[in-house]
């Protein structure tokens, strides 16, 4: 990838007036706008009014070291991509400075106005390859969202579907048998107690069909709806008979992002689900609490804890890629007793 010398501008930081007069005819030679400063306190003054694309620094300033000038500029959030200038016999703190950011280094020796373009050049072009790929991780990340929140629609509206549609109809079918059943009683008993079966097997039909349209969506459009998820979800758990699953609200606000929402409610589900298939616990807690200027949603079990061999399953990596599309974090620890917490935390936003 090409990188355009008049798209870019260079600040020449070095107390040395004639190398710095040397360096910034070189680059405008080579097309680029240059800027100059002859101290730190210079360069910090400068740089709090415009950013160059590119600091040239020498790491030995007269009124400060280039690496307290760098921590001044991280202070003030006033970073800006580097190149480090050092005298010779310095190669070792050059090389150093890389590990800390620095994107190269030039000697000052004979040859650093030969080779001052194809440094500068090399370290513009590494600049617009790593904003090029945070484009396309930010473009990729909001195809991500945009799919999950499609597919979190089409869910919404096939549970919608199965419970105002298919279910309604059951239901009707239900109690038309019914009323078949105390029409034909007492002139077949026979044909009535094959219709009582027939609307015993709707009856169950309909149990799962309310089941189905509960998980594909599980919660109202109400500000309240994850807390009311979190009841049903429970209740859920709770009616497999193998575990006590309880929910605990700490002066959680209402959530009124849906969307938001639905990952916090399927991170809960997935946490459940693995709980009750191999924890092995008695009991899952689960406690949506606003804490620390933070949203928390956690999941804890007093169950044998984590597996020693990490299991090939993605219910870990799902969650953890839910809360990175709503901008949360998410931790799965051991509990100190036994058990596992998982641990959703979403900052407010202000």
């Amino acid at each position: 990838m090409s990188v355009r010398p008049r798209d870019s501008e260079i600040m020449v930081v070095d107390d040395d007036e004639g190398l710095r007069l040397l360096i910034s005819d070189t680059l405008h030679a080579e097309g680029y706008a240059v800027a100059s400063a002859d101290s730190g306190a210079t360069a910090v003054a400068a740089l709090r009014e415009r950013r160059p694309d590119l600091l040239l620094l020498d790491l030995q300033l007269r009124d400060m070291a280039g690496t307290t000038l760098l921590d001044r500029l991280k202070h003030e959030n006033l970073s800006v991509p580097f190149v480090v200038i050092t005298g010779q016999g310095n190669e070792k703190v050059a090389v150093e400075m890389m590990k800390h950011g620095a994107l190269d280094y030039l000697m000052k020796d004979t040859g650093i106005l030969d080779l001052l373009p194809s440094v500068v050049k090399r370290a513009l072009a590494a600049l617009d390859r790593e904003r090029s790929l945070a484009a396309a991780q930010a473009e990729q990340r909001r195809l991500e969202k945009e799919i999950q929140d499609i597919s979190e629609k089409e869910r919404q509206r096939f549970g919608a579907d199965l419970h105002d549609g298919v279910g309604q109809q059951l239901t009707a079918i239900e109690l038309m048998c019914v009323g078949l059943k105390n029409d034909v009683g007492a002139l077949d008993p026979q044909l009535a107690k094959q219709v009582e079966e027939i609307a015993g097997m709707l009856r169950d039909t309909i149990a799962q069909t309310r089941a189905l349209a509960r998980g594909l969506s599980p919660f109202d459009e109400q500000p309240d709806g994850l807390q009311n998820g979190l009841a049903d979800l429970a209740e859920h758990a709770n009616s497999l008979g193998r575990l006590r699953c309880r929910v605990e609200i700490v002066s959680a606000p209402p959530l009124t992002d849906r969307m938001v929402a639905g990952h916090l409610f399927r991170i809960a589900q997935e946490a459940v689900n693995n709980a009750v298939k191999h924890s092995g616990a008695s009991e899952v807690v689960l406690r949506w609490e606003e804490k620390g200027g933070a949203l928390r949603l956690e999941i804890s079990d007093n169950g044998k804890g984590m597996p020693k061999v990490r299991s090939r399953g993605m219910g870990v990596g799902v969650m953890k890629y839910r809360a990175g599309i709503i901008g949360a974090t998410l931790t799965v620890e051991a509990r100190p007793g036994g058990g596992v917490s998982v641990v959703c935390v979403l900052p407010r936003k202000t």
